[in-house]
């Protein structure tokens, strides 16, 4: 049977962590509190057909990679973002895409605001 290569979505969402990032020197010394979505597109083929965990892309990786880059501190939320994206192009090689929101609660801007949020995404060059 003739069937296409199979990608997949393999996601964590609402990761919580407590960190000590920001562009201002007292964010990083008081810590606040982020919140990341990280989605992966990878070919699953291999995986779907042999029921194969290291086929595809294992998330509890994708937690120990989120949990590595929070520890080390950032000014920006790009950064944090790009690391991640860099360690999961690393660790996977059947990774084509992937997808990184990174949110600040109670940004310190002067007013209310529940979360700041970037999103980057980047597509593996062949």
């Amino acid at each position: 049977m003739n069937i296409a290569l199979q990608y997949a979505s393999v996601s964590l969402e609402g990761l919580e962590f407590f960190a000590y990032h920001g562009f201002y020197e007292e964010e990083r010394k008081i810590g606040n509190r982020y919140s990341l979505d990280i989605t992966v597109e990878a070919a699953v083929t291999k995986a779907a057909e042999n029921d194969t965990l290291q086929h595809t892309i294992n998330y509890e990786i994708l937690y120990q990679i989120a949990v590595e880059v929070m520890k080390t501190p950032a000014l920006l939320l790009e950064h944090i973002a790009y690391q991640i994206i860099q360690k999961v192009f690393a660790a996977f090689t059947t990774a084509e895409m992937v997808e990184v929101i990174v949110r600040k609660h109670n940004p310190p801007i002067g007013g209310v605001c529940n979360a700041s949020k970037i999103v980057l995404k980047m597509k593996r060059e062949n």
